[in-house]
C-alpha cells in the first residue's frame, strides 16, 4: 500500500467489545457488524468436534456470512471456545450459573481457543486458531462472592466468566499463552494478514 492509494476496508463480524477494543487499540480502521449466524445450529451440526476446530469453524462462518453480503470488503470473523478437561463449556446464562461454573473450574486448568478468519468475495482466504492454557487458583467462596458482585452481568459475555483485563486476573495462578488470545482473538497473526491484505501499512 502506497501513501497515495486508498486502504482496503475492513469489517469486523462480531459484537464483542473486547475484539473491537483490540483492533481500535492497534490502530486498525474498521466497522463492526453482527454476523447474524446461528451459533447453536453450527455447534449442533458439528457435535463431537474438537473445541479448537469448532472455534475455527465459527470464525469462518461469521466471516463468510458478512462477506457474502459485502464482497468488496475484507471481513474478519472471530470466535472463542473453552475446553475444560475434554468438555466444551458454553457461556453462562446468568450469575448463578456463572458462580457454579467458576466453582467447577477453580483449582483446575482449562484451554481457551481463539480463532480468526479473513474473508473476501464470499470466500475465506485465511484462518487460524491459537490456544492459551489457563490455570485457576483455589480461590475462596468469599472471594468468589466479591468477584461476582464487582463484575456483575458483564461476566456473562465471556465463555469463561472472566475478563483477564479486569478483576478476573485474580482468579489465576498461571496463564500460558498470548494475552490477546485470552481476550478473544489471536491479534498478532490477524495483524500480519491485514498487512498482507493492504488494510494497514506494511
Amino acid at each position: 500500500m502506497t501513501g497515495t492509494s486508498s486502504p482496503e476496508r475492513l469489517v469486523l463480524a462480531s459484537r464483542s467489545a473486547a475484539r473491537r477494543a483490540m483492533l481500535t487499540g492497534a490502530g486498525v480502521p474498521f466497522t463492526a457488524v453482527d454476523a447474524g449466524v446461528d451459533e447453536d445450529a453450527i455447534k449442533a451440526s458439528l457435535a463431537g468436534i474438537d473445541p479448537a476446530d469448532l472455534a475455527l469453524e465459527l470464525a469462518r462462518a461469521k466471516a463468510l456470512a458478512v462477506s457474502r453480503h459485502d464482497p468488496e470488503v475484507w471481513v474478519l470473523g472471530s470466535d472463542q471456545t473453552l475446553d475444560l478437561e475434554g468438555t466444551m463449556v458454553s457461556k453462562a446464562p446468568d450469575l448463578d450459573a456463572a458462580r457454579a461454573r467458576l466453582k467447577t473450574m477453580r483449582g483446575k486448568t482449562h484451554h481457551l481457543n481463539s480463532a480468526a478468519a479473513l474473508a473476501r468475495d464470499g470466500a475465506v482466504v485465511w484462518s487460524g486458531v491459537h490456544t492459551a492454557r489457563m490455570t485457576m487458583r483455589s480461590f475462596s467462596d468469599g472471594f468468589l462472592d466479591e468477584y461476582l458482585a464487582a463484575e456483575g452481568e458483564a461476566l456473562l459475555g465471556s465463555v469463561g466468566c472472566y475478563r483477564l483485563e479486569g478483576m478476573g486476573s485474580q482468579l489465576f495462578d498461571r496463564v500460558d499463552g498470548d494475552y490477546f488470545t485470552v481476550l478473544g482473538m489471536p491479534l498478532w497473526p490477524v495483524l500480519d494478514e491485514l498487512r498482507r491484505a493492504g488494510v494497514i501499512a506494511t
